[in-house]
């Protein structure tokens, strides 16, 4: 059994790249849908559930176009389709707990290690079971010191987002922290990255090929990025945003007395028709 040289970028920095901006754009959603879960109590289930979701696939996407740019010298590479697809339920999952943890019981400090923790223990696990779906002519192997930074890295990656969910409420602000929170979920993914070693097993190389692994990979990635997509849509015409009023600080309209026919300006949109 021979060690294989790998590298996580085999298309340069494409892919890293890519992988930080899908991280930054599901954590950017995320933190928006909890806002306006916050500033509208009747469907706070709907969008803390929207948040939790575009969280989830953030990070799944990002550690799927991450691994786009793995390559094993010597050997053709796989993925097993079942594993990859139940690491996105995985992810989605952890996420929606921690959301829905701190969406309904505030974030105090023991909430937010609550669900912090339980988060940050799910999007490792994603990331290696999205690992465990690797097929190649040989065996990873792991270094356990390293194993266990990136599964504190997912923890404190976690808690800071969940934080910055029920914390930071300014269009601007969130948009900072989406950064931020990218560079951490990537940061965990090619930390976890380091702690692999590959080594052969001397048998000849099956798989698929580079081009076909692309395809998958890419056929799996599809429906996440739609996901992102349309909840993207979602946030961008909410009517807070299309009205201006996406600012938290932004005083809200004293609520009128029912019956007061005087107080009912012409021409202004109703809040009871607001949709998402």
């Amino acid at each position: 059994m021979t060690t294989a040289t790998f590298s996580n970028f085999y298309y340069g920095a494409v892919t890293p790249i890519t992988a930080y901006l899908m991280a930054c754009l599901g954590a950017g959603l995320g933190l928006r849908c909890t806002t306006r879960s916050l500033r509208r109590p009747n469907r706070k289930a709907g969008w803390l559930a929207l948040g939790a979701i575009s969280i989830g696939c953030g990070i799944w996407t990002m550690h799927f176009i991450a691994m786009i740019g793995f390559s094993v010298e010597g050997a053709l590479v796989s993925y097993d389709a079942t594993k990859t697809l139940l690491s996105l339920v995985v992810a989605i999952v952890v996420v929606a707990v921690g959301v829905f943890l701190v969406g309904y019981r505030g974030g105090s400090p023991v909430t937010l290690a609550t669900a912090g923790t339980v988060t940050g223990l799910g999007v490792a696990a994603m990331h290696y079971l999205g690992m465990a779906a690797i097929h190649t002519s040989g065996t990873l192997h792991y270094d356990t010191p390293t194993v266990v930074l990136s599964v504190v890295i997912a923890i404190l990656a976690a808690t800071a987002a969940l934080w910055a969910a029920v914390s930071i409420h300014a269009l601007w602000a969130s948009l900072g922290a989406s950064l931020v929170m990218g560079v951490a979920v990537t940061g965990m993914h090619y930390t976890g990255m380091a702690a692999v070693s590959v080594h052969l097993t001397g048998q000849s190389a099956t798989g698929q090929s580079s081009t076909s692994l692309m395809a998958f990979l890419l056929a799996m990635l599809a429906g996440p990025l739609i996901v992102l997509l349309v909840a993207a849509v979602i946030v961008m015409f909410d009517p807070d945003m299309m009205l201006g009023n996406d600012d938290w600080d932004r005083a809200a309209p004293a609520p009128h007395a029912v019956g007061d026919a005087s107080s009912v300006q012409p021409n202004q949109p109703s809040q009871a028709n607001s949709s998402w």
